[in-house]
């Protein structure tokens, strides 16, 4: 089969399209995936630049979502079929393999039916940004309808994900936004406040708060923005980031006089641990939010589709920084 192989750490030139031998089934509950499209996410390019989190076993295929058509089936599946439509997040980080490749082998627990409103294309980019998203609000920072949420970035690919699945929830949004195309976008996502790069978020947050502040906010940014945020969360609020904080870049003496309760999310962690009950979950997540796809609730949006043969330039295109939605490699015919 066709993949693309990182050979190395380094720039996008690392990639290099390749041919490896297709894998096979060899437990009793794998599916053969034909894989039609996969997302391109940062956190390949920081595993491509950085090192993947299994650097002894190089070369590797990354790529952590995608979706496809299941070929073959393995003795003991119980909930697929050959010919079914899947979309999944699993392996891309250096080990197993991941979408960037015509073919994968997942056992059937970590797979999800694709929704049947989605294309190959739509559905291969929403797998990882779904479970941050849906993690970082419902399950760490517990929204409810009601709420008031800040969400930095809103056109990205967490983000424009995260207005819809706070609006599903019943919770009023703010985001922020670097150009009228991209207030634009938002706008139609939900988002009920959008608030300018060159605007005071803090200001515009208290306004629309009436000085309290918001319930949530949700970082996609990360940096000195983590810091700097903190004023607009209300007293006992929430901040969940999908970054690792640096204490070089601010302090969290006033995060702790408000006593707020920060949260890290990692929708990897799940895979990088081995836990197969929280890979289930996330699968679970999955199945819910295709029933939001095919009953017009939530919708993902594909700014870019490239070949497989043109990973290097996705690459190029994400690391240029300013996405709005998401960015695809697409298998061919």
């Amino acid at each position: 089969m066709k993949a693309i192989i990182m050979t190395a750490t380094g720039s996008p030139e690392v990639l290099e399209v390749q041919q490896v031998e297709t894998p096979t089934i060899s437990q009793p509950r794998d599916l053969l995936i034909e894989i039609k499209a996969a997302g391109v996410n940062p956190v390949d390019t920081k595993l491509r630049s950085r090192g993947t989190f299994y650097p002894e076993q190089m070369p590797a295929i990354l790529g952590c979502d995608g979706a496809g058509i299941v070929t073959a089936i393995g003795s003991e599946v119980k909930n697929f079929q050959v010919g079914d439509h899947v979309y999944f997040c699993y392996g891309g980080v250096g080990n197993p393999p991941g979408t960037y490749a015509e073919y994968t082998v997942i056992n059937e627990q970590f797979v999800a039916h694709k929704p049947k409103s989605l294309s190959f294309v739509e559905a291969a980019v929403a797998p990882l940004v779904l479970i941050t998203a849906w993690e970082s609000l419902y399950d760490r920072a517990r929204l409810k309808s009601g709420d008031k949420t800040l969400i930095l970035a809103g056109a990205g690919g967490v983000g424009h994900v995260a207005i819809q699945l706070a609006k599903i929830q019943g919770a009023e949004v703010a985001t922020t936004v670097s150009s009228e195309e991209k207030a634009d976008f938002v706008k139609s996502m939900g988002a009920d406040l959008v608030i300018m790069k060159e605007d005071d978020c803090i200001d515009q947050i208290l306004i629309w708060t009436r000085a309290k502040g918001v319930d949530v906010a949700f970082d996609t940014v990360g940096g000195k923005t983590f810091f700097d945020i903190v004023p607009a969360i209300k007293i006992y609020g929430d901040l969940v980031t999908i970054l690792e904080p640096d204490p070089s870049l601010g302090s969290l003496k006033n995060a702790r006089l408000r006593n707020l309760r920060i949260s890290l999310e990692l929708m990897l962690t799940p895979m990088l641990q081995g836990l197969e009950s929280a890979l289930i979950e996330q699968v679970e997540i999955l199945t819910k939010c295709a029933d939001l796809f095919d009953r017009g609730k939530l919708k993902i949006y594909v700014n870019k589709t490239f070949a497989l043969d043109d990973a290097v330039e996705a690459h190029r295109l994400l690391e240029a920084g300013s996405m709005v939605g998401k960015i695809v490699l697409t298998m061919g015919e």
